[in-house]
């Protein structure tokens, strides 16, 4: 009797559940305004927020291409002095580094060019 008792409380809460879960209320999308002028399509609430997270976005991106490509030519204008300095053919472990360093700062202003938001 006390297994059937169990089973019925828990055959209640699971259905208990079932129908709180169905009663919430779905998830709508933004409300959807018309613009003032006529002949304009109907513009979501949610599309300024996100124009503006692009616009800021795109800005941050061109402020990083900006500081990489400066600091990419810093370091090819040090590493073509060295170069001029010296005229053996072997080259220091700074030289190289900043080579790489070169090569990392180009990928990643390529990779930031073409990011689109």
């Amino acid at each position: 009797m006390a297994r059937l008792s169990s089973l019925l409380l828990v055959l209640c809460a699971v259905l208990g559940g079932i129908t709180v879960a169905s009663a919430q209320s779905p998830r709508l999308p933004p409300t959807i305004t018309q613009p003032q002028g006529t002949g304009s399509p109907p513009m979501a609430n949610g599309d300024d927020a996100q124009r503006q997270q692009a616009i800021a976005a795109n800005q941050l991106r061109q402020i990083e291409i900006r500081r990489d490509a400066e600091k990419m030519a810093e370091l090819t204008q040090e590493l073509k002095e060295y170069l001029a300095k010296t005229d053996q053919g072997v080259m220091s472990v700074d030289a190289i580094k900043k080579a790489e360093q070169i090569e990392k700062l180009a990928h990643s202003v390529k990779s930031k060019m073409k990011q689109s938001f």
